[in-house]
């Protein structure tokens, strides 16, 4: 059997369940109350190692066990969650995720990746306490008492499943344990007994039925109860008024216990009430119930908390309810009928129907997702687009054809074209919420070795964007939170001294504007301290010593190669290595990033980047001969260049739009576009070269400028074609496409070029 399939599955869910463990791990630490998280990461830490026993990944399934007994005792509540515990559970976690490769691989364990299971291991065993907990606690279902009453010894686990020390002392236990699991302990059952008016008439002594039921444990306590009794002139002789409550000390089981009252059960009402550790042994094995039934009844039985007979009862129970008449609250519930007949705790049906709810919603989400190959989704998008340049040339074609019902026909194609491309784009939309959680680890880690209170926050975390942009965004962002807690967040007495709160916070910020995502890296910090960024860059030639710099210029500063502030070294930054590598990656995405510090409050960093690199609907310009493409979502407004606008556009750089300042940019100056060859034709015609030109009107963020083009051709749908590393130096193009008729237009690179109009700008202006 090829399990390929099957183990491609069991490495993504098992990364899938890692982070949800380590998630609610680290919302512990500031809930650690919350049983409903506690038991998350009990189920998630179960989950992996029953997947993992199904392939025979033993060192998983070890590591995991010892895990799950260490939580096993957080939820009895006998072992506090605290820091420490938090922070090696956390470790476990990582430790389960650099056993996931090796064991799929087959492969052994490096000596390292041992070492540290070792150390674990050693850890773990520090809060556990008698041998068999320690082993067994799980498996055997919850503690020693229930291990001795079950009446047989466990499987001795195999070598394999369990390092050698405890192996080794799980024997010892074993070889001590035989003299009591010989004479398994005897469990205390509560059992209430209303026997039927007929039971005597039926030929049935009750208290032949007790005397049987001395035969299967011990009474230890019988009560007789006369709420029945009528009065003695009422009394008929040959009916039975007896109820008695009782407790019957025994190793056998319910099913056992049950049996008693075959022969009686159609006249008389029975209620069995489990010990203590009999309820606690029920949710454990409902906890380590394999996926499976879904009906209550279902689950109830396979955890053995409920016999096959008292599960037809409780139902033909409920049938007889739900005949007319019915009551106003219609037929009860089938977990009400049972606890009501004291037939399964409350707790254990609770527990049984947030299993019920847990299968429903995983069967209900399955049916729903399917998983997808990643390059198939990549050779999906590269398809559309291909059929996005196709369909674009049949419509050209069309309309050079002029036939009316041909280009009426390649128009409705055109508009199945972009659905099918918006849907295909869509697929690989992802919300940024996973990249933005890796950093709540990120920031507790850190925090912790530099001895500072850090809070992170995250806002827009539903926030989507293509999938490519997210793989590619984790990086950088973990350079900006890391220098953010390293340089830009003081210590506690530093902050309380300026009048800040100790604890210090760092904020994730995601959201869309203007066809793009931004996102936002925010600290109350210190700021950047722009006199000494200023002195930097003119000891390392970065700048002249008698230039005057604006503070936006001067944090620009940092993102140069090599350029760092920082006094000493340290592990998480200070050789000016990063920031540089931040806007390189970034610009390589077609985004950018500026920075907005005040010193003494904090500082932020903004990234601006396209929601996709695959497709975009552009809007088409001309520079005489040349096609341009602007993506459609930055165009505000077209308007024409008047005769008048052109020379103070040439002489200013900037012209007054509805009493509004808009800076311009001519992008044949830009480009450095020549017409020496059309001017001179037409000059040896006797003609007057005039070229009628138009202002494209782009926004990007808050920054607004006019570009000055020949031709406006209107909207086009854009399949972005990177260029290659023979053209990275371009200035101002970001990419490339092909159009309808084979031709290839260069996409503009807007922010790009607003940087341009910023840097030429006159002194003193302002963008609108």
């Amino acid at each position: 059997m090829d399990l390929t399939p099957a183990l491609e599955i069991f490495i993504a869910e098992a990364g899938e369940l890692l982070e949800q463990m380590e998630q609610s791990l680290l919302l512990l630490e500031h809930r650690p109350g919350d049983r409903e998280l506690l038991d998350a990461v009990f189920r998630t830490a179960h989950t992996i190692k029953g997947s993992a026993g199904m392939f025979g990944f033993n060192t998983i399934v070890a590591h995991t066990h010892q895990l799950e007994n260490l939580l096993d005792l957080v939820r009895a509540g006998e072992v506090a969650l605290t820091p420490a515990l938090s922070a090696l559970l956390l470790r476990c976690g990582d430790h389960l995720g650099t056993l996931v490769t090796p064991a799929v691989d087959n492969l052994p364990l490096q000596p390292a990746v041992s070492a540290v299971g070792e150390a674990l291991e050693r850890e773990l065993a520090q809060y556990l306490p008698a041998l068999p907990n320690a082993v067994d606690r799980h498996s055997m279902a919850a503690d020693v008492a229930l291990l001795l009453a079950s009446g047989a010894p466990p499987a001795t686990p195999s070598a394999a499943a369990l390092p050698t020390s405890l192996a080794a002392d799980y024997a010892v236990f074993l070889a001590s344990a035989e003299p009591a699991l010989a004479q398994p302990a005897a469990l205390v059952w509560r059992i209430a007994l209303q026997f039927g008016a007929d039971v005597l008439r039926n030929g049935m002594d009750p208290l032949s039925i007790l005397h049987y039921l001395g035969t299967v444990g011990e009474i230890v306590n019988l009560t007789t109860l006369w709420g029945r009794l009528p009065p003695l002139v009422a009394m008929d002789p040959e009916s039975c008024y007896l109820d008695v409550a009782l407790e019957l000390a025994t190793t056998a089981d319910r099913a056992v216990i049950d049996a008693v009252f075959d022969f009686i059960r159609d006249d008389c009402k029975i209620q069995l009430t489990p010990p203590s550790s009999q309820v606690r042994a029920q949710l454990a094995d409902l906890a380590a119930l394999p996926e499976g039934p879904s009906k209550l009844g279902e689950i109830l039985v396979a955890a053995h908390a409920l016999t096959d007979l008292e599960l037809a009862a409780a139902l033909a129970e409920q049938a007889a309810e739900s005949r007319p008449p019915v009551a106003p609250g219609g037929p009860r519930p089938l977990g009400r009928i049972l606890v009501d007949a004291g037939a399964v705790p409350e707790p254990v049906v609770d527990a049984a129907l947030e299993r019920q709810q847990q299968a429903r919603l995983a069967k209900a989400q399955d049916s729903k997702l399917i998983r997808v190959d990643a390059e198939k989704l990549d050779q999906l998008i590269t398809l559309v687009g291909e059929l996005v340049i196709a369909g674009s040339g049949t419509f050209a074609l069309a309309q050079h054809a002029k036939l009316g019902d041909i280009v009426e026909s390649a128009a409705a194609l055109l508009r199945l074209v972009e659905q099918v491309r918006d849907n295909a784009l869509s697929l690989r939309m992802v919300p940024i919420a996973a990249t933005f959680q890796r950093f709540q680890r990120v920031v507790r880690d850190v925090s912790l070795d530099l001895g500072k209170d850090i809070e992170l926050v995250i806002a827009g975390a539903e926030t989507e964007l293509d999938k490519s942009v997210v793989e590619r965004i984790g990086d950088p962002l973990m350079h900006l939170v890391r220098n953010a807690m390293d340089h830009g967040i003081e210590n506690a007495a530093r902050r309380l001294a300026s009048g800040k709160p100790a604890r210090a916070k760092i904020s994730l910020n995601a959201y869309h504007d203007s066809g793009s995502i931004v996102i936002e890296v925010a600290d109350d910090g210190g700021g950047l301290p722009l006199d000494k960024i200023r002195h930097k860059a003119i000891e390392r030639g970065l700048l002249a010593a008698s230039a005057n710099p604006t503070p936006q210029e001067i944090q620009q500063l940092v993102f140069e190669a090599g350029f760092s502030t920082a006094e000493a070294v340290s592990n998480l930054s200070g050789r000016g290595v990063g920031m540089d590598v931040v806007r390189r990656s970034i610009e390589t995405l077609r985004g950018m990033i500026e920075i907005d510090s005040t010193e003494g409050l904090g500082t932020l960093v903004r990234i601006r980047l396209p929601l996709t690199l695959a497709i975009i609907d552009g809007f088409m310009v001309g520079l005489g001969a040349a096609r341009y493409v602007l993506p459609l979502d930055v165009v505000v407004e077209c308007m024409e260049l008047s005769e008048a606008d052109r020379c103070f556009v040439s002489e200013r750089g900037f012209i007054n739009v509805r009493g509004a300042v808009l800076p311009v940019v001519r992008l044949r100056d830009a480009f450095a576009l020549n017409d020496a060859t059309e001017g001179a034709a037409a000059h040896a015609q006797g003609a007057v070269l005039s070229r009628r030109e138009n202002i494209v009107v782009v926004r990007f963020g808050a920054l607004k400028a006019g570009l000055v083009v020949d031709e406006l051709f209107g909207e086009f749908q854009t399949v972005i074609k990177p260029l290659g590393k023979l053209f990275s130096y371009l200035q101002g193009i970001s990419g490339s496409t092909i159009l309808g008729s084979g031709e290839v237009a260069l996409i503009l690179d807007v922010p790009g070029l607003i940087k341009r109009v910023e840097r030429t700008r006159p002194p003193g202006r302002v963008v609108a």
